[in-house]
């Protein structure tokens, strides 16, 4: 199969318009430019989006020589002029190969004339020209140059400021407290590069807004990677020689034992830089190049939000405000790993919060302090569980019991329990979406009666990235329309919102993240549904026939506000392959055998699937009711 050309196959993924194409081809023809680099310097596409489709392109990996660790002993091998002329730099050894970063990989004339001159095999990787150069004129400078040690040869340690970055123990021990003062005081003294590189590599984290921090050792150095909205991105590269020293020092500020490699551990302590405070969840695992270290900064600001900063709509707002308002029953939060439980639970908490009433949550761990709500973390090793904490909270008189996680079926039938005798109990659960907790809690073993009488609302979520202010606007394409109608958006616009890229977003497009979200309500009808054992798919259409709406149509309504796109909603929602049965007149979702549609009143026949919808090609509302 013939490989794809950039520009093809950046139009197939509407990075860029056919007109920008032709104009930049046209521009291209009379200099000699890159197309690739080209676009990239007029602003035609976003970093991200042109590196990932070079790399299917070009099958060649991209690296930043600008942030790469540089071996001195590379550089030598290879002459200054012949580094300027193929636009090559080289970076470290593997084995007796020279891994180099090169605007034009594929050149097999460049890459046989670098053999010849380093006596060596070649192992190119994808850079841009301007970005080598930059890395040519630093570290062939420097090699006529006075060594200037192993700090001065990390180009990231210079271009962070950690002025203003003071660290705090979490510990205490009085041996740690120690160890934090010298780590302090070297920081200031500037002199170890292994305590300058991890004040850097937080620093840098917590301005880009990280939520962790990866730091992977490799075969040829370690990779610094940060999770910035949900995505990893590299940050930087250390080399070998220091990987030991900046896992040492981590596990000092955590309170770890830096003599035990052999198996994880799990630490914590906290930074302050400016006026931003976070606590940091350190954890280390025994891989085969050395220890794997992640952390998770956490941000205590995330915790004063209300539910509409995170994305609610107004409707599910109010009617979460309103259940929250009640005295007794159950709300779960439902989602994957890192779709936002804790931090929805959190802003409940922050709703409920008084002095009125007594809130205890019990989690594992406690990841944000709360004032006037009294937390518990569960050690499972001292025999306190979340079943054990939940009876010992039952005896403290609370009004709200927050539980991180139900994981069991013990947990799960005290804590529904607990919702029937005056209690409001909040929870989160690890399902797809909100009908599914139905099953997961039958699954554990609970009564279908006890599920019945005591939940009363479900609220399922995820999270996907929001557009930055650099966003540009489009005319809406055929296919853009097409997806919305068969998710059930009607009101269409003329036009579409695509990802930029600009400075304050990193080249990426997409700054900060928002939730979407449905809300499953247990109403009678659904109560009496889960007491009869009626399957999810039922219990769904009931729901979607009482107004639910699904979480694909809350996404669906953001990407045609502007707040995000199509292709980060399908990046994070499953969407369904089937037909979906619509009314001609108002173009609502309908349950099968509907002789009514519940939201306009149309009678049947009235629906059409979203094929025929779109082999007519009639927008609903055009034509009336089907008759």
């Amino acid at each position: 199969m013939a490989r794809k050309r950039l520009g093809d196959l950046l139009q197939e993924k509407q990075h860029i318009t056919a007109d920008a194409l032709k104009a930049a081809i046209d521009e291209q023809s009379t200099k000699y430019s890159l197309l690739g680099e080209l676009l990239l310097e007029r602003g035609l596409v976003s970093k991200d989006d042109l590196v990932a489709s070079l790399e299917e392109v070009t099958r060649f990996h991209y690296v930043d020589p600008r942030l790469a660790a540089v071996e001195r002993a590379v550089l030598e091998r290879i002459p200054h002029s012949a580094a300027t002329k193929y636009c090559v730099i080289p970076l470290v050894y593997e084995g007796t190969r020279i891994i180099t970063v090169m605007a034009e990989p594929q050149n097999l004339r460049a890459l046989d004339e670098l053999r010849f001159l380093s006596g060596s095999e070649i192992v190119p990787r994808l850079g841009f020209r301007g970005e080598i150069n930059e890395a040519i004129q630093r570290c062939y400078g420097e090699i006529e140059e006075p060594d200037k040690g192993v700090e001065e040869r990390l180009p990231f340690i210079q271009q962070v400021d950690v002025s203003d970055i003071q660290f705090f123990t979490a510990s205490s021990s009085e041996r740690n407290k120690a160890a934090m003062a010298e780590f302090e005081a070297e920081l200031r003294n500037e002199k170890t590069p292994a305590v300058r590189l991890v004040s850097a590599i937080l620093s840098a984290a917590a301005t880009k807004r990280a939520s962790d921090i990866h730091i992977e050792p490799q075969a040829l150095g370690t990779v610094v990677r940060v999770r910035v909205d949900g995505v990893l991105r590299e940050l930087t590269h250390i080399p070998n020689v220091m990987q030991t020293s900046v896992v040492s020092r981590i596990k000092i500020l955590s309170d770890m034992d830096i003599a035990e490699r052999r198996v994880p551990q799990d630490g914590r302590f906290l930074v302050r830089m400016g006026d931003r405070n976070l606590d940091l969840r350190v954890s280390t695992l025994p891989t085969h190049y050395g220890e794997k270290v992640v952390m998770r900064l956490l941000d205590p600001a995330a915790t004063s939000v209300k539910f509409t900063d995170l994305g609610f709509s107004e409707e599910i707002s109010k009617a979460l405000t309103a259940i929250l308002s009640m005295p007794q029953g159950m709300v779960l939060v439902t989602g994957p790993t890192g779709s936002g439980k804790s931090t929805t639970l959190y802003a409940a908490l922050n709703f409920l919060r008084s002095p009125n009433i007594n809130i205890i949550t019990v989690e594992d761990p406690v990841e944000y302090k709360i004032d006037e709500i009294n937390q518990v973390q569960v050690h499972p090793k001292a025999g306190l569980t979340f079943s054990n904490c939940l009876r010992s909270i039952l005896r403290q008189d609370p009004n709200v019991i927050m539980v991180g996680e139900i994981r069991d079926l013990e947990t799960a039938e005290i804590a529904l329990r607990a919702s029937q005798t005056g209690h409001l109990v909040l929870s989160s659960l690890h399902t797809n979406d909100a009908v599914a907790a139905l099953t997961r809690l039958l699954d554990l073993g609970i009564p279908p009666f006890l599920i019945a009488s005591s939940l009363t609302a479900v609220v399922a979520q995820r999270l996907v990235r929001t557009l930055c202010s650099c966003r540009n606007e489009v005319p809406a394409t055929n296919d853009y329309a097409q997806r919305l109608l068969a998710g059930g958006i009607v009101d269409l616009e003329s036009k579409m919102y695509l990802p930029f890229g600009c400075p304050r977003c990193d080249g990426t497009g997409y700054k900060g993240r928002v939730g979407i979200y449905e809300m499953l309500i247990i109403d009678e009808q659904v109560r009496n549904s889960v007491r009869a054992g009626i399957r999810d798919d039922e219990v769904r259409d009931l729901a979607r026939s009482g107004g639910m709406r699904m979480m694909r149509e809350d996404a669906l309504e953001k990407v045609r506000a502007g707040i995000t796109t199509l292709d980060e909603v399908m990046r994070v929602v499953a969407f369904e392959q089937s037909p979906t049965i619509r009314c001609l007149r108002c173009g609502k979702g309908l349950v099968p055998n509907f002789r009514f549609c519940p939201y306009c009143g149309a009678g049947a026949p009235h629906v059409a699937t979203g094929s025929r919808l779109a082999e007519d090609g009639r927008a609903p509302g055009e034509g009336g009711v089907a008759g």
